[in-house]
Protein backbone atom coordinates (compact mmCIF):
# COMPACT_ATOMS: atom_id res chain seq x y z
CA UNK A 1 0.00 0.00 0.00
CA UNK A 2 1.42 2.95 -1.08
CA UNK A 3 1.43 6.45 1.30
CA UNK A 4 -1.04 9.54 -0.73
CA UNK A 5 0.94 12.67 -0.96
CA UNK A 6 -1.66 15.64 -1.13
CA UNK A 7 -0.45 19.03 -3.35
CA UNK A 8 -1.35 22.39 -3.28
CA UNK A 9 -0.47 25.92 -4.94
CA UNK A 10 1.14 28.45 -3.01
CA UNK A 11 -0.77 31.65 -2.12
CA UNK A 12 1.95 33.59 -3.70
CA UNK A 13 3.62 31.96 -6.78
CA UNK A 14 1.30 29.47 -7.58
CA UNK A 15 3.80 26.57 -7.21
CA UNK A 16 2.64 23.13 -6.90
CA UNK A 17 3.93 21.82 -3.04
CA UNK A 18 3.79 18.91 -1.48
CA UNK A 19 1.47 18.95 1.99
CA UNK A 20 4.95 18.15 4.40
CA UNK A 21 6.61 21.31 3.16
CA UNK A 22 8.31 22.98 6.02
CA UNK A 23 7.27 26.45 4.95
CA UNK A 24 3.09 25.30 4.37
CA UNK A 25 1.03 27.03 2.97
CA UNK A 26 4.14 28.59 1.12
CA UNK A 27 6.63 26.57 -1.32
CA UNK A 28 9.45 28.47 0.49
CA UNK A 29 10.85 31.32 2.89
CA UNK A 30 10.83 33.56 -0.12
CA UNK A 31 7.42 33.13 -0.43
CA UNK A 32 6.35 33.41 3.17
CA UNK A 33 8.33 36.70 3.58
CA UNK A 34 6.91 37.90 0.83
CA UNK A 35 3.51 37.52 2.61
CA UNK A 36 4.64 38.62 5.71
CA UNK A 37 5.40 41.68 3.72
CA UNK A 38 1.97 42.02 2.20
CA UNK A 39 0.38 42.07 6.16
CA UNK A 40 3.13 44.39 7.46
CA UNK A 41 2.59 46.85 4.43
CA UNK A 42 -1.00 46.86 4.57
CA UNK A 43 -1.88 45.11 1.48
CA UNK A 44 -4.42 42.75 2.69
CA UNK A 45 -7.39 44.87 3.47
CA UNK A 46 -11.09 43.83 4.43
CA UNK A 47 -13.76 46.51 3.10
CA UNK A 48 -15.55 48.18 5.55
CA UNK A 49 -19.27 49.83 5.05
CA UNK A 50 -19.78 52.79 7.11
CA UNK A 51 -23.26 52.68 9.18
CA UNK A 52 -25.06 56.13 9.78
CA UNK A 53 -27.36 55.95 12.86
CA UNK A 54 -30.39 55.22 10.70
CA UNK A 55 -28.83 51.99 9.70
CA UNK A 56 -27.72 50.76 13.33
CA UNK A 57 -31.28 51.42 14.53
CA UNK A 58 -32.87 49.32 12.31
CA UNK A 59 -30.17 46.47 12.61
CA UNK A 60 -30.99 46.69 16.01
CA UNK A 61 -34.49 46.73 16.06
CA UNK A 62 -33.78 43.42 13.69
CA UNK A 63 -31.38 42.00 16.01
CA UNK A 64 -34.12 42.36 18.62
CA UNK A 65 -36.80 40.40 16.41
CA UNK A 66 -34.68 37.84 15.60
CA UNK A 67 -33.24 36.69 19.35
CA UNK A 68 -36.48 38.24 21.31
CA UNK A 69 -34.03 40.30 23.38
CA UNK A 70 -34.70 43.91 23.80
CA UNK A 71 -31.72 45.93 23.40
CA UNK A 72 -33.05 49.56 25.01
CA UNK A 73 -33.17 48.03 28.35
Amino acid sequence: MSEVVKTYRCPICRKLVSSDNKYRPFCSKRCADIDLGNWFSESYRVPVVELDEQDIKYLSEEVSKLTGVNEDN
